[in-house]
């Protein structure tokens, strides 16, 4: 069995560590194709040496672009690469622009298509994020699915029972193995931070830091918090450009984009955090820590409903208010059921089936 496992921006490569290491503890002959979408040393490199994960296979270099562009150069050059290398499978990951073009190429040229973290549904059309993962779950066979709500959304929309499988949360198994080496790292005494003395946050989702009147008034609202408990921002490169661009001078604590390891270690030791990033939802419900959303809506409602998150919107007053209210009043810490450290080893055992069955029916045939 040969299997190609596809990442390309930070998120993707906590997700699929877990599986790389299950497909080959379970004989399959994985190809890392890492497709370059994120390209720096600070969003890419890092995070390979922190998992140790092992260099791909192949690298696309795909690099930056309009999402147009970028998922245009990704389909030309997988489908070169599956041009010269027999795959009987491509496993694609989360919701970026990657995980859309790889899924969109398997699928024409009739390979299996396994989706990780299939499923989750903002609802939100203004998101490219949506766009990919419902694109992705379209073109599937497989559909692993982290929660149940996720397996619900599916089956509303006529996916087959066959293909949908609920195997929990694949960055928390990343997560678990990595925590205690998280915690024993300098990262806090560098900073001179204290354990639950500090609040960490988050930007990049284009509705929050490319409107300047959203900005202006997230930043307001933070610099509010920031008089209370002092929040440490680790700047997303292309935030830190807007905010410079807009003279937006930030009274919190900005730093460089940090690695896995030491972003690990600052959630692991806040008393909140304050994102709009959808992983980081999942990973403080995981290590028990409060997180304010700074969203509409979210696809990963299970963090609310089973979890530590909470919804906040992008209004300043509720900001405020929601973040008073949290640093009063910790929420009980809650984790829901099969994120435990497994989610790759169950992937692994339902594709590895998969491909030794005769009865390997395309989306097409779904009911």
């Amino acid at each position: 069995m040969r299997i190609a496992c596809v990442a390309g921006a930070r998120p993707n490569f906590m997700k699929i560590k877990p599986v790389v290491d299950a497909l080959d503890a379970a004989g399959a002959t994985t190809d890392l194709i890492h497709t370059g979408q994120h390209y720096d040393a600070a969003m890419s490199d890092v995070f390979f040496d922190d998992l140790g994960l092992r260099a791909p296979e192949v690298h696309l270099g795909i690099g930056s672009g309009s999402h147009a562009e970028q998922t245009a150069r990704i389909m030309i050059e997988f489908e070169r690469h599956l041009e010269t290398t027999p795959t009987d499978a491509v496993v694609v990951v989360g919701d970026v622009n990657s995980t859309l073009a790889c899924s969109i190429v398997a699928a024409k040229a009739g390979l299996v298509v396994a989706h990780v973290e299939a499923g989750l549904r903002s609802r939100d059309w203004s998101m490219p994020e949506e766009v990919n993962r419902v694109v992705a779950d379209r073109t599937a066979d497989l559909l692993f699915a982290p929660s149940p709500d996720a397996v619900d959304n599916l089956r509303a929309e006529g996916y087959r029972a066959d293909q949908i499988h609920l195997v929990g949360n694949v960055m928390i198994d990343t997560l678990l193995a990595n925590t205690e080496r998280a915690r024993k790292r300098s990262t806090l005494d560098d900073l001179a931070l204290a354990p639950g003395t500090y609040g960490v946050v988050t930007l990049h989702r284009p509705s929050n830091v490319d409107e300047p009147d959203v900005l202006g008034g997230l930043i307001g609202a933070l610099n509010d918090i920031s008089e209370h408990i002092p929040l440490v921002f680790p700047a997303h490169p292309r935030t830190a450009g807007k905010l410079t661009e807009l003279g937006i001078a930030p009274s919190l604590r900005i730093i460089e984009p940090q690695g896995y390891l030491d972003f690990l270690a600052l959630q692991a030791g806040a008393a909140l955090v304050l994102t709009d990033s959808g992983g980081i939802q999942e990973e403080t419900t995981a290590l028990g820590v409060p997180c304010l959303t700074l969203r509409e809506n979210t696809e990963r409602p299970i963090t609310i409903s089973e979890g530590t998150n909470r919804l906040v919107g992008t209004d300043p007053t509720a900001i405020r208010s929601a973040a008073s209210d949290v640093l009063s009043n910790r929420p009980a810490a809650r984790c829901p059921a099969l994120w435990d450290g497994r989610a790759g080893e169950r992937i692994a055992a339902v594709l590895m089936a998969h491909l030794r069955s005769d009865d390997r029916r395309r989306p097409t045939d779904r009911a």
